[in-house]
């Protein structure tokens, strides 16, 4: 079979002006940003978000190994599949970080039959807006320690200041560093870190933000320090927020690309969900809701993960809750849960390993991981369709028994997806079930039902999740997130929204706790204020912000030929 990159070079691009028509948008609407690619103005978003909304699908998984378990892939594939059958519809997915793209990752614009096009440029700089989000955090950055030397107005204390640096790209070497070296001309000397770009509070603000207006505002809450009073400095006191937005007037509007079947696709945001909340921004959602009438996006990482954060930050901050959830599982995945590869999380099995029928496991991680993953979105109070992304070495043994354990489970249905082969073909099934599930999600009128209320205190909401998603039995907090929590809280922060940072492997902080464990404690070890974003965010066991790259790192593989063509990427 092709690579996903000699699909995507023999595919041919409909112009940007043609993709956008299918959704009512006209070439005025657009700013070109290159071949194929456009950002949509923000008086046709205007116009859009005063339309009747569409109908919502949000495209999950269970807690992947290490290769990805194809959520990217069944999304765009069901796009593709939902037009074949004669819907309106389209997706929006979340931009890929160059951390994960030259790290172990790769791309992230789908594969196979069921790509987002151009994939070499949405994998790389594509409109640029995660450098603008990267530069908007450095300037806030840079104002600090500007505002520190010459006054320090607010009494900024120079040993709490909670603003980091961030960089798009894995590099462990900058999670702990020193600035301000060489003398009083370069500033005070402190400590300091990076974070990954897509977990920069800017970041959150960007995806999360409702309208410019909104986006200022929320610049202007960050909480960048502590005074040496005690209270929180904000952006705002610095003067750097005004000066933030400027350089996200651009990366604020949404980028339109296409599918491999020519069908239009948003693109747009990047936090990831295991140090993030894990989803595509909320301008994004509603031009597409606007637009069209079943808009498929999907959360990062497995429902503990994303798919949480987004029924309890995102759903929260856009007032809508999906339709129906689309649960992405294989069969290795499961036989990874179901113990075949040994208790490892995070474990790369060999391919003779992923290759060798395995029932039991199967059926034992499905019994175990899956069901706990359907349960817990069923109780959000929308329906849950199983879709099993189909590999060429599963068995019928190893597929009839995962989709009777969903069956039994309570899935509202189960299709055999094969997007990745066939394109929107391969996954009519899902399509065709995913519009029953609405239909009939609509119909039944049921409420939208979170964990807690939005004004519950923070650690009832820490330990709702960690109790009734991951299923732990007590939260132990450290003494120092137990101060930060304290001081948080004495701001008038103790109502927002938590964002649980833990690993993407297991339902608990440990990635060696397979399947779906019980009798376990969660660890927070660090609380973060958000306050532009309107969230606290947990730190849980040993999860790092910023990312480190593999002993062999996939840029090691990439190049360029005498052609400016690039080789060795993305598959």
């Amino acid at each position: 079979m092709a690579s996903d990159l000699e699909i995507a070079r023999a595919a041919t691009l409909e112009p940007i002006e043609t993709i956008a028509w299918k959704l009512g948008i006209s070439s005025h609407e657009l700013l070109p940003m290159g071949r194929g690619m456009a950002k949509i103005t923000w008086e046709a978003l205007s116009e859009r978000f005063a339309r009747p909304q569409g109908s919502l699908v949000l495209v999950t998984s269970v807690n992947p190994t290490p290769f990805g378990e194809g959520k990217t892939v069944t999304t765009i594939g069901l796009t593709q599949a939902l037009c074949a059958i004669g819907q309106s519809a389209t997706c929006v997915i979340r931009e890929p970080s160059m951390g994960p793209v030259f790290g172990i990752k790769g791309g992230a614009a789908g594969g196979g039959q069921s790509q987002v096009l151009p994939m070499e440029d949405i994998n790389l700089h594509f409109t640029g807006d995660l450098h603008a989000v990267t530069s908007a955090h450095n300037l806030l950055s840079a104002l600090v320690d500007n505002h520190i030397k010459h006054g320090n107005a607010t009494k900024l204390d120079p040993t709490r200041i909670f603003w980091p640096r961030v960089i798009d790209m894995n590099d462990r070497a900058l999670r702990n560093i020193t600035v301000g070296l060489g003398g009083p001309a370069n500033g005070n000397p402190r400590q300091d870190r990076f974070d990954i770009t897509a977990a920069s509070e800017v970041m959150a603000i960007l995806v999360l933000a409702k309208d410019y207006a909104d986006l200022r505002t929320r610049l202007g809450e960050i909480v960048v320090g502590q005074s040496m009073e005690g209270r929180p400095v904000k952006a705002d006191e610095i003067e750097a927020a005004g000066a933030m937005a400027l350089l996200l007037r651009n990366a604020f509007l949404p980028n339109l690309v296409q599918t491999l079947e020519g069908n239009p696709a948003f693109i747009h945001g990047g936090p990831f969900a295991n140090i993030a909340h894990g989803n595509s921004s909320i301008i994004a959602d509603r031009l597409a809701l606007g637009a069209a009438d079943i808009v498929v996006t999907e959360a990062g990482f497995g429902s503990d993960m994303g798919a949480e954060k987004f029924m309890h930050i995102k759903a929260a901050t856009s007032g809508k809750a999906p339709d129906c959830v689309v649960m992405n599982v294989t069969v290795r995945s499961m036989k990874l849960h179901g113990g075949a590869f040994g208790s490892r999380g995070g474990y790369r099995p060999s391919r003779e390993e992923l290759d060798s029928e395995n029932i039991e496991a199967v059926t034992h991680g499905a019994q175990g991981n899956l069901d706990r993953h359907i349960r817990n979105m069923a109780g959000f109070g929308m329906p849950v369709i199983v879709s099993i992304n189909r590999f060429t070495a599963d068995t019928d043994g190893e597929l009839e028994a995962l989709t009777a354990a969903a069956r039994a489970s309570g899935a509202h249905a189960v299709t055999m997806t094969e997007v990745h082969a066939k394109g929107g073909a391969g996954g009519e099934p899902l399509a065709r079930a995913v519009v029953s599930a609405i239909q009939e999600h609509v119909a039944a009128g049921r409420p939208f039902t979170p964990l807690f209320t939005t004004d519950a205190p923070v650690m009832e909401k820490v330990n709702g999740i960690a109790k009734r998603i991951y299923k732990a039995d007590e939260v132990i907090v450290d003494l120092k997130a137990q101060k930060q929590l304290a001081a948080i809280e004495s701001w008038g922060y103790g109502h927002l929204p938590v964002c649980m940072a833990k690993t993407q492997y297991s339902f608990s902080h440990d990635a060696g706790l397979l399947g779906a464990p019980v009798g376990f404690t969660i660890p927070v070890r660090e609380f973060r204020l958000n306050a532009g974003a309107g969230f606290i965010v947990a730190i849980l066991g040993n999860m790092m912000t910023m990312p480190g790259l593999p002993k062999r790192p996939a840029a090691a593989d990439m190049d360029m030929d005498e052609n400016g063509q690039l080789t060795g990427v993305f598959g």
